[in-house]
């Protein structure tokens, strides 16, 4: 028996009436799903992976799974025990309780899920499937359901863990039945989102509208806790969630699922086509842990294909200001990034309103990382530069200007964050003055680390692998990633310093301006080697791990 009529009979195709695949193909058209079954079988049959490494990798995953949560609801508990419960709130007062945070942190996931799903299509199909399948005079449905299927079942996962562990672990006071009923409310709401941008790409809604929703969703997430510090909502407790809406929740995800299965064939190939493309760009990034590349693909996915007016650009006199001017286009055409910098400056605020949170343990860890997740997105510019780093080159600059240029745009934009985080700061120690001029001082550590995550080198993958929970990666990764976050970890001692004191001395002060004034110049370098590299180097030895960062492909500058 041949490997194709072995492949049919397989399927439940006759193979002496049906011939699936080549030029004396004879009997009806097959359907959709034969086709994608036959793929699957073929794909199976050539891959040489066993049952037991498949149930192997399964074991790994739940395995993983089931730790990582165990973890989060250890430290979500821990942090609700350890904290200070501060004063009982009264009606009017300016705070946020815990209650409360958790209803804005819930509005928030469902805007990052809808962004993702109007990002990532939510049906697609890769490269391969869109040259094959959709070309096959077969029904699209068969095909596409897998596809279909996808997003919301991970969104349904996601949406579980992240609200069970908000119920279970930060809140605490509602039995494990209860906990139960909300992960399953949250489920199914997660599932019923993604559902509704799968039915809005059934009518060719532009993707970037989906988004849009999403990331507006996500901005009124802060919106909504300033507005409730205003008014004086801090409730202190979340009503149980009736066992019956689960069904009602139920019944709505299966009329959306069955409503976007029926109008799968709906959907334009171009758009399976862009969605398969950018779900495999982000996957292959997040697998080889490049988040440059997942920014780029989440970013340039939501990307409208023309714009109706063009910017004139009129204030460009030269080099250096367009260069300024390109890097402050680029920020201001991403909606995704301006709504990621407005909810990293408002997270130090929540933070200072929330009596639970309100404190040197709060605040230390929201500087760094809502100053982190700020900063990360006001170096789309140099990113784009370091892929494609056309206008560095056409510029009369050198590249040591080209790199201070390249923070300028960061800098004014974490000047402001570091005005309105601390801010929230000052409000809280009674020292307004003193920590507005240690966050502004601060500013050009974001900047440089900004600049230097974004100008990293790639890493080495002719070198040396290791093995990891993310597959075989290169033995320097670890070092490569570290280029930025490393500035902003050591950059930030001094600040550090001033929270866990509780107030600001002149000294760290002066300090904070001396270590700002070195990340710089650090940061301004064009060398690809780490300060560890270059100290090693210096004296002879080489740190281990330090090869395969150190013979990457270099920078582009």
């Amino acid at each position: 028996m041949s490997e194709d009529a072995g492949l049919a009979d397989e399927i439940g195709v006759s193979s002496a009436d049906t011939v699936l695949v080549g030029p004396a193909a004879t009997g009806s058209f097959p359907t959709g799903r034969s086709i994608r079954r036959y793929t699957a079988a073929a794909t199976n049959l050539r891959s040489g992976a066993s049952v037991g490494e498949l149930l192997g990798d399964v074991y790994y995953v739940v395995i993983t799974t089931a730790i990582g949560i165990g973890m989060a609801l250890g430290i979500a508990g821990q942090l609700r025990a350890s904290l200070p419960a501060g004063e009982q709130t009264t009606a009017g007062t300016s705070s946020l309780s815990l209650p409360g945070l958790v209803v804005v942190l819930v509005v928030g996931l469902a805007g990052v899920l809808l962004s993702l799903a109007g990002r990532l299509g939510p049906v697609g199909s890769a490269a391969a499937e869109a040259t094959w399948w959709l070309g096959l005079p077969v029904d699209r449905r068969g095909l596409l359901r897998p596809s279909a299927r996808r997003l919301p079942l991970l969104a349904a996962a996601v949406g579980a863990v992240v609200v069970g562990v908000l119920d279970g672990g930060l809140l605490g006071d509602h039995h494990g039945g209860q906990v139960v009923v909300s992960a399953m409310v949250a489920a199914l709401g997660s599932a019923a989102l993604v559902l509704a941008a799968g039915l809005a790409q059934t009518f060719d809604v532009r993707r970037g509208a989906t988004s849009l929703v999403g990331d507006l969703v996500l901005a009124a997430a802060p919106v909504l806790a300033v507005v409730g510090v205003v008014l004086g909502w801090h409730p202190g407790g979340l009503p149980a969630v009736p066992i019956w809406s689960v069904a009602v929740l139920a019944l709505v995800v299966a009329g959306l699922a069955v409503v976007v299965e029926r109008r799968l064939d709906d959907i334009p190939s171009r758009s399976l086509r862009v969605s398969g493309s950018v779900a495999s760009q982000a996957a292959g990034a997040v697998v080889s842990m490049d988040s440059r590349e997942l920014g780029r693909a989440l970013t340039d996915s939501a990307a409208a294909p023309r714009r109706r007016r063009s910017a004139r650009f009129g204030l460009v006199r030269g080099p250096v200001s367009a260069l300024v001017s390109a890097d402050a286009t680029v920020l201001l055409r991403s909606v995704r990034h301006l709504v990621q910098i407005v909810v990293a400056a408002l997270m130090p605020v929540l933070v200072g309103v929330v009596p639970q949170l309100a404190g040197r343990l709060g605040f230390a860890i929201t500087l760094v990382v809502a100053g982190s997740v700020a900063m990360t997105a006001t170096g789309e510019g140099a990113r784009r530069a370091e892929m494609a780093p056309v206008l560095d080159r056409l510029l009369p600059l050198a590249a040591r200007d080209v790199r201070r240029l390249r923070m300028v745009v960061p800098g004014v934009v974490m000047l402001v964050w570091s005005l309105v985080a601390f801010g929230a700061v000052g409000s809280w120690a009674g020292d307004l003055t003193s920590w507005l001029m240690l966050g502004a001082v601060s500013t050009p550590v974001w900047a440089g680390a900004a600049v230097r995550a974004a100008y990293r080198p790639a890493p080495d993958w002719g070198g040396a692998l290791v093995s990891t929970p993310m597959g075989a990666l290169p033995a320097g990764v670890t070092l490569v990633l570290a280029r930025g976050p490393d500035v902003v970890v050591l950059g930030l001692v001094p600040v550090l310093i001033a929270v866990a004191l509780g107030h600001v001395p002149s000294a760290v002060v002066i300090a904070q301006l001396v270590v700002s004034a070195i990340a710089f110049a650090v940061c301004s370098s064009t060398s690809t080697k780490s300060m560890m590299e270059r100290m090693t180097d210096a004296s002879g030895t080489q740190a281990p791990g330090a090869a395969a960062a150190a013979t990457g492909p270099k920078s582009r500058r």
